[in-house]
């Protein structure tokens, strides 16, 4: 939210801030607010190279920033900010709410460094039920809701969602194939042979007796679980007492199921519908938002976040930004249930409404529950809030105390704030990448991570693959210039011996800023045995560390996690050639029908399997170039 104390946490003790700074932003502010009307809107203040430090937003904008004049009311931090403003800007609104709703939105795509801020935000992922087929399947679905049919959701994890569909693949039996494959299905797959799918596609169950499996999920997912149950123990008691004890047992199995999938979700609320349920706990400069997704009474997960602040913030001012970014680009139940009061709490309320509304919900409640289930749920999620916040500081903690050491090992004259790691991937000179990770105090930032597709260099030569990486990475960057948006490392870590070493030196002495950054090489050292990794310096001596040393694990970490992102990436453009080779491959299928084949069948693999009648219905295939397709694959044919 919009706070006085809205600041970034260093980790470091305050400084003074220089006088003739502050005069300087406060000049440039005073004359700023003088044309500012009365009237709501949001600000942006700006550093001299354009970058934003602050949003905020104001229901009068000219007394909001008139409050930055008053120096001597302000926390350091926040005087340092104002000593590094050059620049603002002003959106006006016709309420404080759209204002509200502005800022949010700015603050999670500009991520200023003066402001609370939401970290490590993903989409969540749902389970879909395609109700367009005659026989509607159920599958995992992340990003955009398109389509018809229902979304469950969200669970606030791919492994939450996978654990459910298997659970309820096995209390209700619906089929969990593509299309294609039910369309062209002779005989059950091995999801019937196991007693998760009745097989509608061969026909073993009618149009109607699919329907009523799905009839019986649905309110089963909206909570009224009891009754599906006890409706399925009638089921297998008559089954049972007519003998057929095969059927029988087909329903205790589902019961259970569905008993398994309650003891997994390990708190179900009786009566508490659908709400998401956040609870903040906080100690010093560090805090942890639990929040735990509901609906219809069930636990669909639990996720973590420890949003960016500094000591002197507020909870409750804390706890209101996280609301506002979390929701920016999500679902609102229509309940939120927190531990605490937050401020402007009204003005949430009207914001959360009104972004519900425009998704097709209804208006959200934020709830402080004092007794019943909302306040047991509540006490639930902040012990595991309270769990979460120790394990992160005891990381955390043991992540400074590396950092620390790596100090004085590298003989480095500043703490890393910001470590670029590289290395690079490719299988016989194929495919050749670069991969970048950065990594902070506070881990690893996937949001800077950096893929480099190598062009140049060539295959055999990995020194000169690294060059190439390195020149692409410090592109334009001179003593004199650095390019808008540049951000230099602390520290660059390279996965590789002193010829990477000579490479990455040879670069950055061309570009003269080779003595501005520190650059360590690691490679694996005798043997290749992790453990017994070299590490090399420019103008010192190769060494070693302990094996069971903590900022040798520290690093190894690194390293793995470089040589993780480059690998990945490298299989994903090998398996891309691999597919669109098998396809261009043949004589007659250009881009547009390649792309057709793709959005038809969904897979190569699926487009290989596909018959010639099927490959026809494909539009721009005729009946000449789906046999060159078919044959192509069935060769021995």
């Amino acid at each position: 939210m919009d706070n006085e104390n809205d600041q970034l946490d260093t980790g470091k003790s305050p400084e003074i801030v220089p006088s003739g700074g502050l005069a300087t932003g406060r000049s440039y502010i005073t004359d700023f607010a003088k044309s500012l009307p009365d009237t709501p809107g949001v600000y942006r203040m700006l550093n001299k190279e354009g970058d934003v430090l602050y949003v905020g937003k104001a229901k009068r904008l000219k007394r909001r920033v008139m409050n930055y004049i008053r120096i001597e009311n302000l926390p350091v931090r926040l005087q340092r900010m104002v000593s590094e403003t050059r620049h603002m800007e002003v959106v006006h609104t016709h309420t404080e709410v759209e204002a509200l709703l502005l800022e949010s939105n700015l603050i999670k795509k500009l991520k200023p460094r003066y402001n609370i801020l939401l970290r490590d935000d993903k989409t969540f992922p749902y389970m879909y039920l395609d109700t367009t087929h005659d026989f509607p399947r159920l599958d995992k679905h992340r990003g955009a809701k398109k389509g018809k049919g229902i979304f469950y959701g969200p669970f606030a994890s791919a492994g939450a969602v996978n654990r459910t569909m298997a659970i309820l693949q096995k209390a209700f039996m619906l089929r969990n194939c593509t299309d294609n494959n039910f369309d062209n299905r002779s005989r059950p797959c091995l999801q019937y042979h196991i007693k998760r799918c009745t097989a509608p596609c061969v026909g073993y169950v009618s149009k109607e007796e699919y329907k009523l499996q799905i009839a019986d999920l649905k309110p089963f997912l909206d909570g009224k679980s009891d009754t599906i149950k006890a409706r399925f123990q009638d089921k297998m008691h008559e089954a049972s007492e007519a003998q057929d004890y095969e059927r029988a047992a087909v329903y205790r199995d589902r019961i259970q199921a569905m008993s398994q999938l309650n003891i997994q979700q390990d708190v179900n609320v009786e009566g508490i519908g659908d709400a998401d349920v956040i609870a903040c706990a906080r100690e010093g400069n560090m805090s942890c938002m639990q929040v735990f997704f509901f609906r219809g009474g069930q636990n669909f997960g639990n996720k973590s976040y420890f949003p960016r602040h500094t000591e002197e913030d507020d909870t409750a001012d804390i706890l209101a930004s996280f609301l506002a970014q979390f929701y920016e680009n999500k679902p609102i139940p229509r309940k939120v249930f927190v531990s605490e009061a937050v401020n402007d709490q009204t003005l949430l309320v009207d914001a959360l409404s009104e972004r519900s509304h425009k998704n097709g919900g209804t208006r959200v409640d934020i709830v402080v529950p004092q007794r019943g289930a909302g306040k047991r749920v509540v006490d639930f999620a902040m012990q595991n809030a309270k769990s979460a916040l120790s394990r992160k500081q005891a990381v955390s903690m043991k992540d400074r105390r590396c950092l620390d050491d790596m100090v004085k090992l590298f003989e480095m004259g500043r703490f890393p704030e910001r470590i670029e790691v590289y290395d690079n991937s490719h299988v016989s000179g194929t495919n050749m990448v670069g991969g970048m990770i950065v990594s902070t105090p506070e881990g690893f930032q996937k949001s800077s991570y950096r893929l480099f597709n190598i062009k140049s260099a060539d295959a055999s030569d990995d020194y000169g693959m690294m060059r190439e990486v390195m020149q692409r990475r410090f592109r334009n960057v001179t003593p004199d210039n650095v390019p808008k948006g540049t951000v230099f490392p602390d520290l660059l870590l390279i996965d590789g011996g002193r010829g990477q070493l000579s490479a990455v030196r040879e670069v950055l002495q061309s570009l003269g800023i080779w003595d501005d950054l520190y650059v360590v090489a690691i490679s694996k050292g005798p043997d290749r045995n992790a453990g017994r990794e070299e590490f090399h310096i420019e103008g010192r001596d190769t060494f070693v560390l302990p094996h069971n040393n903590g900022t040798l694990h520290y690093l190894q970490n690194l390293r793995d996690e470089a040589h993780r992102f480059a690998i990945g990436s490298h299989r994903a453009r090998r398996g891309k050639a691999a597919i669109v080779s098998s396809l261009d491959s043949i004589e007659g299928i250009g881009a547009k029908k390649k792309k057709a084949l793709l959005h038809y069948f969904g897979s190569v693999d699926a487009v290989k399997n596909a018959g010639v009648e099927d490959l026809k219905n494909v539009e721009g295939i005729s009946s000449k170039i789906a046999e060159k397709i078919y044959y192509s694959f069935h060769e021995d044919i």
